[in-house]
């Protein structure tokens, strides 16, 4: 049996989109989006639930348990994204987060969460969302990168990431917050934290060059290889294709790092090689969703609580 981590969830959540396009009302802060052709709508809304639809097949043929839920609703168009709604964490806890975007705060689902309290040990739900109403934004691991062992919240500053709220998340989930700024290659903040730096159990990577203040990002360096990461660092352009943006997973025959293809061809062999000394990368295509503006982290919800002995399959979308 692979020996497991806290770091690398087995069971995740996914949503298949039946109508997926990029959102208009992020792209105003987010560079990493691309701008579509009118009319392209309902190609790409078919191309992107395809891309879904292997990846699942995929992650599961890897040893991955993959809730999937279908959004068929056409006025969700980042449903693709759940990990900024909500996150799990062990002990039974649940968070549910303020949006900054108005149509991305329709995305938060009950059944979801009914499905998490069916087949999982739920002991609480600390529900954030009612802090829209006043402009305090915490956009889940997206706007945090989560060191589950050493208890550390990395976030970049962002509108997406309100600094009071990640205070009181830390204080409610006993994490340490870690705050700093970081910039794409045209100087503009960087929208999501998990678009530059992964954590795994073993390695990270991470976008140092992101990060202009000298001392901050020798302080976060010196954090990760303090928890015991082999740090694999990531260029501007890597970052802008996505490389940043995994997750590592518990599969079948041990730990994975789920990447996409675009991100792992951006990676240098000697990258490759680095990682896959202590984990395999998994590859999973989905150009169409990346147009966007995340990629295969922003789709993995992962699930960190303890199942139900008794659980069945009800409530999960085939």
């Amino acid at each position: 049996m692979p020996q497991s981590s806290l770091q690398a969830p087995s069971a995740v959540i996914m949503i298949r989109p039946h109508n997926f396009h990029p959102n208009a009302e992020t792209a105003r802060d987010n560079g990493f989006q691309t701008e579509v052709t009118e009319g392209a709508s309902g190609h790409l809304a078919v191309q992107a639930k395809a891309e879904v639809t292997t990846a699942v097949q995929t992650l599961r043929e890897a040893g991955v348990q993959v809730h999937l839920f279908d959004d068929p609703r056409d006025d969700r168009p980042d449903a693709v994204f759940p990990n900024n709604w909500f996150s799990t964490h062990p002990g039974g806890h649940v968070a549910v987060y303020p949006m900054y975007s108005p149509n991305r705060r329709i995305e938060r689902r009950a059944d979801v969460l009914e499905m998490l309290k069916h087949r999982y040990r739920v002991q609480d739900i600390i529900d954030y969302s009612g802090l829209e109403q006043d402009g305090l934004f915490l956009e889940g691991t997206g706007a945090m990168v989560l060191d589950h062992v050493e208890r550390v919240a990395y976030a970049a500053r962002s509108r997406r990431t309100s600094e009071v709220l990640l205070e009181r998340f830390c204080t409610h989930f006993n994490y340490e917050p870690m705050v700093f700024d970081a910039y794409d290659a045209d100087d503009v903040p960087i929208y999501h934290t998990n678009v530059l730096m992964c954590i795994g159990t073993d390695v990270a990577l991470i976008g140092l060059q992101t990060i202009h203040d000298a001392a901050r990002r020798d302080e976060l360096r010196a954090r990760l290889v303090q928890g015991g990461r082999e740090i694999v660092e990531l260029t501007q352009e890597q970052i802008a294709n996505f490389a940043g943006n995994a997750i590592e997973l518990q599969g079948k025959s041990g730990r994975l790092l789920a990447m996409s293809t675009r991100a792992y061809d951006a990676l240098s062999p000697a990258q490759r090689q680095k990682i896959e000394t202590h984990l395999k990368i998994l590859p999973l295509d989905i150009p169409t969703i990346e147009m966007a503006g995340g990629s295969v982290r922003c789709t993995i919800a992962g699930i960190h609580l303890s199942q139900r002995p008794q659980a069945t399959s009800e409530g999960e979308a085939k």
